[in-house]
């Protein structure tokens, strides 16, 4: 795991890390789906889930106006400011194994979460 490395784009301190295997996850994704240079991994949190929050991630082409650029273990990933503030000091990882495999994140900011990890509180 390595940790961020922030772009001159960066106006807010930011620590996001992504491990080796979702790295790897990321940039296969990324080539088997043929995105440009430009794309990166949008990380986010939105309101809901049973919870409270619910974690977002999915692929941008560009980053949106605002929006935090960092460059963490080969992936870039565009965060709204009001989204790190809950996510600081997360770590997104890839798992597989017999239920399942997917994205997880680590957030040391959560309180609780629900049972099957896609929603926290704060």
């Amino acid at each position: 795991m390595t940790d961020l490395t922030t772009t001159s784009e960066n106006p807010v301190q930011a620590n996001l890390q992504v491990t080796d295997n979702a790295a790897t996850e990321v940039n296969r994704l990324m080539a088997e789906n043929s995105l440009p240079e430009t794309a990166g991994v949008r990380v986010g949190v939105k309101g809901g889930g049973c919870s409270g929050f619910t974690y977002s991630l999915t692929f941008d082409m560009q980053p949106a106006d605002g929006d935090i650029i960092l460059d963490v273990n080969g992936v870039r990933l565009f965060c709204d400011p009001k989204s790190i503030l809950y996510l600081n000091g997360t770590v997104l990882e890839y798992t597989s194994g017999l239920q399942g495999r997917g994205f997880q994140f680590q957030n040391p900011n959560a309180k609780s979460t629900c049972g099957c990890g896609e929603s926290f509180s704060v």
